[in-house]
């Protein structure tokens, strides 16, 4: 005859296995959406993510599991002895009691506050700002950003935008022309953003005593040069060349605005055998900071999409696939309006918060619902079937999310900017994951039951239902 140690085991495999693996495939679409990143950081994150989710699975189920079992059965009568800890398990488990029946009284107002506050969330998210300059995101007194800052004032500028130009020769006389004409025009033009300009034409006029010499004294000059210098500016075969433009330092938005403005400049009056185009590590760094903070909306949408798909394939039921998604809408609203209460911009870590709500937010919810929905599977009323799910699973998820928080509290300390930033809206996102399954979450399911066919063709939201 089995002991009461393997009916647990079994119990807890059957009952509780499917139910994790069901928030584990979710969760694991849902990041999903961080592979849609141009950005190959951000992908790996989500690699990393899904790993992380699938080795704990099987670190819980192949290894925790047999632990638990094997206190259970060598230690059995010291755990009969032992009242305490289910004294305090009663008193948490009242606790949550006394709680769910508030939510169950107030389920209306739960739902209207939860939708108002997401609302104006959402609203001040589409209004939060995008911190873009990598140089706020190290230590700000760390001794090579004082040195960068001290470079930049003895030089003028420490950042730079090139401008690429190809044709048949760039040495010719209207090539050579037009070059010097840019070189000169664009400090006078763009009078507060460049600084200083060096180009070809420059290296020549300076060779000649600041005046722009003729094609054969041209060819004579650059034989004259060293290969290494002539390198900096114009290619060996003589049909590409640079011209380097010095800029101030900007924020990233700023600089996008300026390249655009460039690009525009000096497609005018070109020579129609010139190509020319805006390059450098300027242009670089605003194109992967833009990639990585842009498109936030997209991948949080795309991975509720996925995540929305994956539940409609196991639960066969839209609404009851849906369920566990709208606290995830909630929760996205609330830390938009957090970050757009306290002033804190979007950084190319933060941006990726949307995915880490979904994971963090879905293994919450569907838990909840799954124990809602065995219960009324064994015949419970919707208010008795919540009020045991939340007794029995709240006290888990509880655990769940203190851990989760303790964990990311270590990035609260870091000297990078970027990473306590993130740390800290992680802990405020795994807080209203908590907030949203224990309060929000009761609220949805004793609303939207009555739509939520179970087992058998019976509505779940009819007073019993046969176990």
């Amino acid at each position: 005859m089995e002991n009461r140690s393997t009916r647990s085991t079994k119990k807890t495999v059957t009952m509780m296995a499917p139910a994790i693996l069901t928030a584990l495939l979710a969760t694991a679409v849902g990041f999903l959406a961080l592979y849609t990143s141009p950005v190959p950081m951000i992908q790996d994150f989500g690699k990393m993510l899904t790993i992380g989710m699938v080795v704990s699975f099987i670190v819980g189920l192949f290894i925790l599991i047999p632990i638990l079992f094997t206190r259970d059965h060598f230690f059995i009568k010291s755990i009969k002895k032992n009242g305490k800890a289910k004294c305090e398990h009663s008193k948490v488990e009242k606790l949550f009691g006394i709680l769910t029946n508030l939510i169950i009284k107030l389920k209306w107002l739960i739902i209207f506050t939860a939708i108002v506050t997401a609302t104006a969330g959402i609203w001040g998210d589409l209004n939060t700002g995008v911190e873009t300059d990598v140089e706020t995101f190290m230590p700000q007194d760390t001794q090579e950003l004082e040195d960068i800052h001290r470079l930049r004032d003895i030089l003028g500028t420490t950042d730079q935008v090139s401008i690429m130009y190809s044709t048949d020769n760039v040495l010719d006389e209207e090539t050579l022309g037009w070059t010097e004409e840019l070189t000169a025009s664009l400090p006078q033009d763009f009078p507060s953003v460049v600084v200083d300009t060096n180009s070809l034409s420059a290296l020549l006029k300076q060779a000649n005593e600041g005046e722009m010499p003729d094609q054969e004294e041209t060819a004579d000059i650059l034989s004259d040069m060293p290969e290494e210098q002539l390198k900096l500016f114009v290619n060996k075969d003589r049909d590409s060349a640079i011209l380097n433009v010095g800029i101030e330092h900007l924020e990233a938005e700023e600089l996008q605005n300026f390249i655009t403005e460039m690009k525009a400049y000096i497609s005018q009056d070109r020579p129609e055998d010139i190509d020319a185009i805006v390059t450098g590590k300027s242009v670089l760094d605003v194109e992967m900071v833009t990639a990585l903070t842009t498109g936030r909306y997209k991948m949080t949408l795309l991975g509720m999409g996925l995540v929305f798909m994956v539940l409609l394939l196991i639960y066969r039921h839209p609404v009851k696939a849906f369920i566990p998604l709208l606290p995830i809408l909630f929760i996205v609203g609330w830390s938009g309006g957090i970050m757009y209460l306290f002033g804190i911009n979007y950084t190319p870590l933060t941006a990726t918060l949307g995915a880490l709500i979904i994971g963090i937010g879905t293994e919450f919810t569907i838990l909840i619902m799954e124990r809602f929905y065995e219960e009324r599977r064994k015949g419970s009323e919707r208010q008795e079937a919540i009020m045991i799910a939340n007794q029995k699973i709240g006290k888990a998820i509880f655990a769940s999310a203190f851990t989760t928080i303790g964990g990311f509290s270590a990035l609260l300390v870091s000297d990078f900017v970027i990473l306590s930033n993130f740390g800290m809206m992680t802990l405020v996102n795994i807080s209203f994951a908590l907030i949203s399954t224990i309060i929000v979450l009761p609220a949805i399911l004793i609303l939207l039951d009555r739509f939520v066919q179970l087992k058998g063709g019976e509505e779940s939201g009819s007073d019993t239902v046969m176990g």
